[in-house]
């Protein structure tokens, strides 16, 4: 097959290699500045990948990596017969299901709406309000959400007030409304944030391309959808890719925070699950093990994903 026109030939690897010492060679006071965070990536993410060994052992404190000894699947097959982690993982998924439905969607919207508003102070105003709860932390927020949600807390008084509810009742002890409260107390946190890179790409857009289209006629709406969201397309995309991929790690600080005893049963997600058998119970294996079968259902997802968005970007891979 000949090579298409304009294409550059693909170099041998040795002079690959050779380019790369010469240009490192002529480059080197500034490609010295990533050792520091090579060598961080390879003491904190490489060398403890060794450790990932314990999944497939009997292991103990009184044991070494190397001298604890070898079960193979067994913690894999404790795994599959453990209904105790099948309902973390019904309610991962219902959680993550929510905040990806819903939670995807209000960062979108809100940086519209944001960069609709033009310059100005009320502009500064709302994102500086919409940022803060992102910089306060789950004990601080969770906190808060404990107490509006109490018997005397603010959401009963509003309610009482309203006519909703004749008897006020801690809302948090209902297991039946805890995937709500997890999945709106993020959004309330995290869409603030969101919304920054979505307002970088939205300032990138030329601004002749609205006013071409005020002159045809087109409304803001029309505007929106065909200028601002096709613009948007890409890191829309790569948002999408890393929020499926994460949908079997909720957020692991926020269930600590608002899981109690009465609603541990919808609230236990895999990550409290995998702390809780780790860090209380003291099997290690466990944990380790349902820790990589994680990982690798999340890296699965992460190359679906990609590949589906892909397609829909006319086989353009964002990753």
């Amino acid at each position: 097959m000949e090579k298409l026109a304009g294409v550059p030939a693909k170099k041998p690897m040795g002079q690959r290699i050779k380019q790369f010492c010469v240009d490192f060679k002529n480059q080197w006071e500034i490609q010295s500045m990533i050792i520091p965070g090579v060598i961080f990536m390879i003491i904190f993410c490489y060398i403890p990948i060794y450790g990932l060994t314990i999944a497939f052992k009997n292991y103990t404190v009184i044991d070494t990596l190397d001298s604890a000894p070898w079960v193979g699947l067994e913690n894999f097959r404790i795994i599959l017969s453990d209904r105790y982690f099948w309902d973390s993982v019904i309610n991962t998924l219902g959680i993550s299901f929510l905040k990806l439905l819903i939670g995807f969607i209000i960062p979108i919207i809100l940086a519209i709406m944001i960069y609709e508003l033009g310059m100005g102070r009320f502009k500064k105003m709302v994102q500086t309000i919409s940022y803060l709860p992102h910089f306060l932390s789950w004990i601080v927020l969770g906190g808060m959400l404990i107490t509006w949600l109490s018997t005397s807390g603010l959401f009963n008084q509003i309610l009482i007030g309203l006519g909703v509810i004749t008897t006020p009742q801690n809302i948090l002890l209902d297991p039946g409304k805890y995937w709500w409260i997890a999945t709106l107390s993020d959004i309330w946190k995290e869409a603030g944030w969101g919304t920054i890179l979505y307002l970088a790409i939205m300032a990138k857009i030329d601004p002749t391309y609205y006013e071409a289209a005020k002159i045809d006629g087109a409304s803001r709406m029309r505007q929106i959808w065909n200028i601002t969201l096709p613009n948007m397309k890409m890191i829309i995309s790569l948002n999408l890719i890393l929020t499926v991929s994460g949908l079997l790690g909720s957020n692991l600080d926020q269930t600590l925070v608002l899981m109690n005893s009465q609603n541990r049963v919808r609230a236990e997600v895999i990550n409290s699950y995998v702390y809780r058998m780790g860090m209380t119970q003291g099997d290690f294996s466990y944990a380790t093990a349902v820790g990589l079968g994680v990982s690798i259902v999340s890296v699965i997802l992460l190359v679906t994903a990609n590949k589906v968005t892909s397609k829909l970007n006319d086989n353009q891979s964002v990753l």
